[in-house]
């Protein structure tokens, strides 16, 4: 007997609340950023932040994030959206899929990057203690897809090949009715769990900061990434050399997050003075977990590496 994994009922993919329709893809999605911002808060008060601070960084980085996805998505996709006869509001319809990774962390890093000016907050301490929370966030995202019954690789006889139904406006032409395929949406969830570990582990081990453990979260995500892009059969948009432009976006998270690693072990071999570039209101008041903000310089003062001065803070 053959065994398989089933997609969902179609029905699952959507429901009514009253006279609102309320999308798996979408709940998927919202639980990401749920369980990314709790686990933010908790990285953050080690950082000597409090955990607050994470929801007024999900205020700005979201909202960003999830027009810059839809966009990246759109502008990747050109074909699908404006060729004639096309219903140009398709552009807005998110709860339908189509919200691109790589342009949600553009758009979510300009967020970032607002709520840590405002608050006076160093931005790599934010980004450090934010990446690997992406890589859950973005495994609870991944079961949107198989609701949505999308992002599946080769035919396979693997005994986890996915059934997609031959009535699917994404199952391949010419191949026959209940042939499986490569469940990319798990592989992809399973790379990113164990993402999680292994930069959590490598964090402790060599007390990564200045940025560090964004870039191995860019290499880890980008590597993995863009072997699934490359086995991937269901529609996705062709690049230069007729390579997906999501391979390309990853190898260019790869080659970021190799270089940013290199350059920032160069210029900060030492531990980051404290995650403030000046007194914040969002600093721990002594007594908290995390430095003291007394321990802190009020004024912006800075060492001779141009950096705040202060005591080093916690990894």
């Amino acid at each position: 007997m053959r065994t398989s994994i089933p997609s969902p009922p179609a029905q699952w993919a959507q429901f009514q609340v009253g006279p609102l329709t309320i999308h798996a893809y979408a709940l998927c999605i919202i639980a990401g950023i749920i369980a990314a911002t709790l686990i933010l808060g908790r990285r953050l008060k080690r950082r000597g932040i409090e955990p607050g601070f994470a929801i007024d960084i999900a205020l700005w980085s979201v909202p960003l994030g999830i027009v810059c996805a839809r966009f990246y998505h759109v502008f990747t996709h050109v074909g699908d959206y404006f060729a004639p006869g096309d219903n140009l509001w398709n552009v807005f319809a998110i709860w339908d899929g189509g919200n691109a990774l790589y342009g949600s962390l553009i758009g979510g890093t300009v967020g970032i990057a607002i709520a840590c000016r405002r608050a006076r907050v160093r931005f790599w301490s934010v980004a450090d203690a934010l990446a690997p929370a992406l890589l859950v966030a973005q495994s609870l995202g991944r079961l949107g897809n198989y609701f949505n019954h999308e992002l599946f690789g080769l035919p396979t006889t693997l005994p986890w090949g996915l059934e997609i139904e031959a009535t699917n406006s994404k199952f391949p032409p010419g191949l026959p009715a209940g042939t499986l395929f490569q469940p990319l949406f798990l592989y992809e969830i399973v790379w990113n769990l164990l993402g999680f570990a292994v930069i959590l582990w490598a964090e402790r081990r060599f007390a990564l900061q200045w940025g560090k453990v964004l870039a191995l979260y860019l290499i880890w995500y980008g590597a993995g990434r863009s072997y699934l892009e490359s086995i991937r059969i269901d529609p996705s948009s062709i690049g230069f050399l007729g390579i997906p432009a999501n391979v390309w976006a990853s190898l260019a998270a790869v080659a970021l997050g190799i270089v940013l690693f290199l350059v920032q072990t160069r210029r900060h071999p030492g531990a980051e003075p404290s995650a403030f570039t000046a007194a914040s209101r969002v600093a721990l008041p002594a007594g908290g977990s995390g430095e003291p903000l007394s321990r802190r310089e009020p004024h912006g003062e800075t060492t001779d590496a141009g950096e705040p001065a202060g005591r080093a803070s916690r990894p």
